[in-house]
């Protein structure tokens, strides 16, 4: 069963949302604050979450930038702003939606079902990578750089992989939903646009002079090596 991980403070809000997924045939796991969230989020292993941005103590720009650096997982806001800044915030945070408060149920069923849909499997891919500095294994999810694990989200790794499989060839954002994200919408430009920052700074994190990942302005993105 699709187990959806509710992060609100609100208790009457959290129940709506509660009884509302459980009709659409989910079942739910609740939070009121952001570090309980996070600890569920280990526990349960949710398939989505939907979180409220204003929490208290760690708000949910804070829980998202938490799960980013651990999941993937699908991640639906809920904001009482609608402004054009926080939507952008959102999106630079590695936010999957955005949804302003207050909204109709099923518009938000509707955006979950769309995450829920995105999840991709990527058989196609192949098993093994290997130009000497980066190895990548698509059976194990593990990645080497110059010898050394590279730590990286599931995400990370499939983008990662794509773009080393046309190694010196543009591969464009459109391109890059339809294998990584399995969105070929073409929407989204900006998803792919963070996905890459926050790719880049986990490869410098573990080698602060790489630079194997060039953004073709106007075009897309090149994997050159190192």
């Amino acid at each position: 069963m699709t187990t959806v991980l509710v992060v609100e403070d609100d208790p009457d809000v959290a129940l709506v949302l509660s009884v509302l997924f459980r009709r659409s045939g989910w079942g739910t796991v609740r939070a009121g604050d952001g570090r309980t969230a996070l600890r569920m989020l280990h526990e349960t292993k949710p398939d989505v979450m939907v979180l409220d941005v204003g929490l208290p103590g760690l708000d949910g720009w804070q829980v998202l930038e938490r799960v980013r650096d651990m999941s993937d997982l699908p991640v639906l806001m809920l904001t009482a702003h609608g402004h054009e800044s926080d939507r952008v915030r959102g999106l630079r945070a590695g936010a999957d939606d955005y949804l302003t408060k207050p909204f109709s149920n099923q518009e938000l069923v509707a955006r979950i079902e769309a995450l829920l849909r995105r999840v991709p499997t990527h058989a196609d891919l192949p098993r093994r990578y290997d130009d000497g500095v980066l190895t990548l294994d698509a059976v194990t999810r593990r990645a080497m750089w110059r010898e050394q694990p590279l730590e990286l989200s599931d995400l990370q790794f499939r983008l990662l992989h794509v773009l080393a499989q046309a190694k010196n060839t543009v591969v464009t954002p459109e391109q890059l939903l339809g294998r990584v994200w399995d969105d070929a919408s073409g929407g989204g430009g900006d998803r792919v646009k963070f996905a890459v920052l926050r790719l880049r700074r986990a490869i410098q994190e573990l080698d602060p002079d790489a630079d194997p990942i060039e953004s073709v302005r106007g075009v897309g993105y090149r994997y050159r090596g190192n």
